[in-house]
């Protein structure tokens, strides 16, 4: 780099006049470029929450361990951990990744989308379900590696943007904040590379639980409708007293919502939710659509919503 002491006073003028001109003009034009957004946590934030030890809801719940990825129909890959789901949905023109996990699971949903033939810095959007620490604690090291633009809920993006939750078992466990570059409501969809997935807001489990829906192509060229629950557990949270205003009436408003729901590919961010295990055993035998289930979405919406009343009514003897 060089400084007007290194020449004369007229060379440093000569020298700098191409430059203003070419600065004024770009301004004139509207043609300087924009400042890229800045992410909310640092490189120090992020790495320290990748390296950082498991606790015990982390160790308990399976959160880090590895989980071979695979093709679990169509375009939709399984990139996630054995206990807690991430999502690969690819597109010729990009791709898009449902769920961060926690942030020591971010390293190890790199590598699996990688090894399914992959790039990181290929995906364009991420997207959430919902904004507590198992789901949304490893979205800010995956923004940073792909510089994909972050979509979630108008309620969930301060819990998201802030890095933790006020209310629930994991209340005040911090992961690194999160910028939210684009606010969905309930029927927005997004369309990349031919493909689109529809946003269903599903609030209950947090006030901005988000579903997504999309159509998928099976291996033998059925057309499928996938469902990517949310969830709609209550995970120990309070229903007497509410956590949050209206979350009693947000979960029966979901309920009776997924009932009116087709999918015949139920999908979830907890892989006990919908059989991982047992969908992939199948699948690896031989059976080409272990993962297509008509009646599973209603099923398993059925057990959910018996769960909540009777614990509702639980909580509610409690206290008299």
């Amino acid at each position: 780099m060089w400084a007007a002491s290194d020449f004369g006073a007229n060379d440093y003028a000569a020298r700098m006049k191409p430059a203003v001109v070419v600065l004024a003009l770009a301004a004139l034009l509207g043609c300087t470029t924009a400042a890229a957004p800045q992410r909310l946590a640092s490189d120090a934030i992020i790495d320290a929450a990748e390296r950082a030890p498991l606790d015990g809801y982390a160790t308990s719940g399976r959160w880090s361990e590895p989980f071979a990825p695979f093709n679990v129909i169509g375009n939709i890959y399984y990139v996630g951990t054995e206990g807690v789901s991430s999502y690969l949905i690819a597109t010729p023109r990009g791709h898009f990744l449902l769920d961060g996990a926690i942030a020591q699971a971010v390293p190890q949903i790199v590598a699996n989308i990688r090894a399914l033939g992959f790039d990181i810095r290929d995906v364009k959007y991420l997207l959430n379900s919902h904004a507590h620490i198992d789901h949304a604690g490893g979205l800010a090291g995956l923004q940073r590696a792909s510089d994909a633009v972050m979509v979630a809920s108008a309620a969930d993006r301060a819990t998201l943007e802030a890095g933790a939750i006020a209310y629930g078992p994991t209340a005040g466990m911090a992961f690194p904040p999160i910028r939210v570059d684009r606010v969905v409501g309930d029927g927005d969809a997004l369309s990349l590379g031919g493909v689109t997935l529809v946003a269903h807001m599903t609030p209950g489990h947090t006030a901005g639980c988000t579903s997504w829906s999309m159509a998928v192509a099976g291996a033998d060229g059925a057309r499928h409708a996938a469902f990517f629950h949310c969830s709609s557990t209550v995970a120990g949270q309070s229903l007497a007293p509410e956590a949050y205003p209206g979350m009693v009436a947000a979960y029966r408003t979901t309920f009776a919502r997924v009932r009116g729901f087709e999918a015949d590919v139920f999908l979830a961010n907890h892989g006990n939710f919908f059989d991982l295990k047992g969908k992939r055993a199948r699948q690896i035998a031989g059976d080409v659509n272990a993962f297509v289930d008509p009646g599973a979405l209603l099923r398993f919406n059925g057990e959910m919503e018996q769960a909540f009343e009777a614990e509702l009514a639980r909580q509610g003897a409690r206290r008299e």
